[in-house]
């Protein structure tokens, strides 16, 4: 019998709390720098040698781990659970990857062969777009791909393609080149548009309900432009979307992909939404690799042992980073200038998941739930916001993320090193300096240390070690949304600016009362305001 009840009254995290706190400094050896670490999926190892966590607290981790039967609610999610109770779903998105237990059936629907099926629909779509059977209303092979989306259907594909891109040409697999549209200020989609041949680009408009706001308005921008030039935007749009939206099989689209309500936004690169342009960009087998490196993942994700299963150990680290030692912020460093834009997905994935402070039945919480998540790829967040890492009043907690080789170009030696040496030297030398700091009489100069890091490692960077990436940090959030006893997979924070800015529109548009005196007090007072003041250049 499963059972769901919040962390409070788990008496394992009673015992967790009276636990003596460690000292890094004291505690970080030779011998537990080599000792800790857990073999990942896709070639990655994963380190918490310099995690703030001894042999007792570990033990003490598992036996939280266990009270809350993490391991058994993950395999009830993966065999169709209905998991997400705010808005009685079920949540699919690891089927998108392969299945992990029994068969899901819903409504008589075998929901894996459903995936499996929109995955080779969009696979041979794929294939005849690249090889120029599908072409533009010019009669043009394409060259290029937007994606027009928001949220989920922008941060975690546009994070892969840009990942994968040099490594996509450095395997001969680059055909198309990628681009994204998500913000509805007009000047985004301006940028991409003035920068590519209308002629020779497909888009890819991706609403799961087909009434998302920001995307509709910049489809029908797009769709202006296309016809500004004499081109039919009905051969240039493909839509990514539920069965049901008034999208779904509609003649002004060259083909309709569908995705369902069970995979949410920021779970969703691994359906549809990031397989279709993936597919397109850099071929079905680069997806299929994406998808492979995921599945791997997810099923080590199912190892009961937080010493055996990083993913695990990982989640149960931040519980404690967060619940017992009070840290509010934790900081996603890759040490790869490919994985740019992973940060701002993770920001998405954990913090729209874990942001509630209610529980799955909809009760007040009296503990802390998901941590602010930030971040920026090294060694540029070195000179940007690491002093307030190393020398701040606030310790933050550190995920590093590196890799021993290039994904494309050839080392280049300066002063007796490599670039790759010097980024890799980087790393580790931030790692000491976090935990050990360092004594000066200046007190300007003094590292008080005692910060704390963790460690995913690999090779290189390709397909499956990415699906890997995103297997390691959806699973993280899933089993810390199972320690604090909340729903992960709904985001009614999301809903109300939403409701809010339709009634802002209306009174904007037609210059009426939206209903709400304060909304109308700042429409009038922001446009006044801006109309008024004279600009600085002037």
């Amino acid at each position: 019998m499963v059972n769901f009840k919040g962390l409070n009254a788990c008496d394992s995290f009673a015992s967790l709390k009276k636990t003596s706190r460690i000292q890094l400094h004291n505690l970080l050896t030779p011998g537990r720098i080599e000792d800790l670490w857990i073999a990942h999926a896709a070639g990655f190892s994963y380190c918490y040698a310099f995690a703030p966590v001894d042999d007792l607290i570990v033990e003490r981790l598992q036996a939280l781990a266990d009270e809350q039967q993490l391991i058994e609610k993950y395999r009830m999610l993966a065999e169709g659970a209905v998991m997400n109770t705010g808005e009685g779903r079920m949540v699919l998105h690891h089927l998108a990857r392969g299945r992990l237990g029994a068969p899901v059936v819903w409504k008589g629907q075998d929901m894996d062969a459903f995936y499996r099926d929109e995955k080779r629909r969009f696979y041979e779509f794929a294939e005849k777009v690249r090889d120029g059977r599908v072409r533009s209303s010019a009669g043009r092979p394409f060259a290029q791909v937007v994606q027009i989306g928001i949220g989920g259907s922008d941060l975690g594909p546009r994070a892969a393609s840009i990942a994968l891109s040099r490594w996509a040409i450095t395997r001969k697999r680059a055909r198309l080149t990628p681009w994204f549209i998500s913000n509805v200020d007009p000047d985004d989609a301006d940028w991409v548009l003035s920068r590519i041949d209308l002629s020779e680009t497909l888009f890819v408009l991706v609403s799961k309900s087909g009434t998302t706001q920001e995307t509709l308005a910049n489809e029908t921008l797009v769709r202006e432009r296309l016809k500004a030039v004499g081109l039919d935007p009905d051969r240039h749009i493909v839509a990514v979307t539920s069965n049901s939206s008034p999208l779904a099989g509609n003649p002004h689209y060259l083909d309709s992909f569908f995705i369902d309500d069970f995979i949410g936004g920021r779970y969703s690169t691994s359906s549809a939404v990031g397989g279709v342009i993936v597919s397109i960009a850099y071929g079905p087998e680069t997806f299929e690799e994406f998808l492979q490196g995921a599945h791997e993942a997810d099923i080590l994700a199912l190892e009961p042992s937080l010493k055996r299963n990083p993913v695990l150990m990982d989640a149960m680290i931040g519980v404690y980073e967060r619940n017992v030692l009070g840290w509010p912020a934790t900081a996603v460093l890759p040490y790869a200038e490919p994985l740019s834009r992973f940060p701002a997905h993770l920001q998405q994935l954990d913090m729209e998941s874990n942001g509630k402070s209610v529980s799955r039945a909809g009760l007040p919480l009296s503990y802390s739930t998901g941590p602010v998540v930030f971040g920026e790829p090294g060694t540029n967040g070195q000179h940007s916001f690491y002093q307030l890492l190393h020398q701040g009043t606030d310790i933050v907690p550190l995920q590093f993320i590196g890799f021993l080789a290039n994904q494309f170009s050839p080392d280049i030696n300066s002063e007796d090193s490599s670039s790759r040496q010097k980024l890799v030297s980087n790393l580790v030398a931030q790692m000491v300096a976090f935990a050990l700091g360092k004594e000066d009489e200046n007190p300007n100069r003094l590292f008080s240390g005692g910060r704390p890091s963790t460690l995913l490692v690999g090779e290189e960077l390709g397909p499956k070690q990415l699906g890997a990436l995103f297997s390691h940090f959806e699973n993280k959030v899933m089993f810390q949304g199972f320690v604090w006893n909340i729903n992960s997979f709904d985001q009614e924070g999301v809903q109300l600016g939403k409701v809010l800015a339709k009634k802002a529109l209306g009174a904007i548009g037609r210059g009426e009362s939206s209903g709400d005196i304060r909304l109308d007090a700042l429409i009038a007072a922001v446009y006044e305001n801006a109309k008024h003041h004279p600009r600085a250049d002037s």
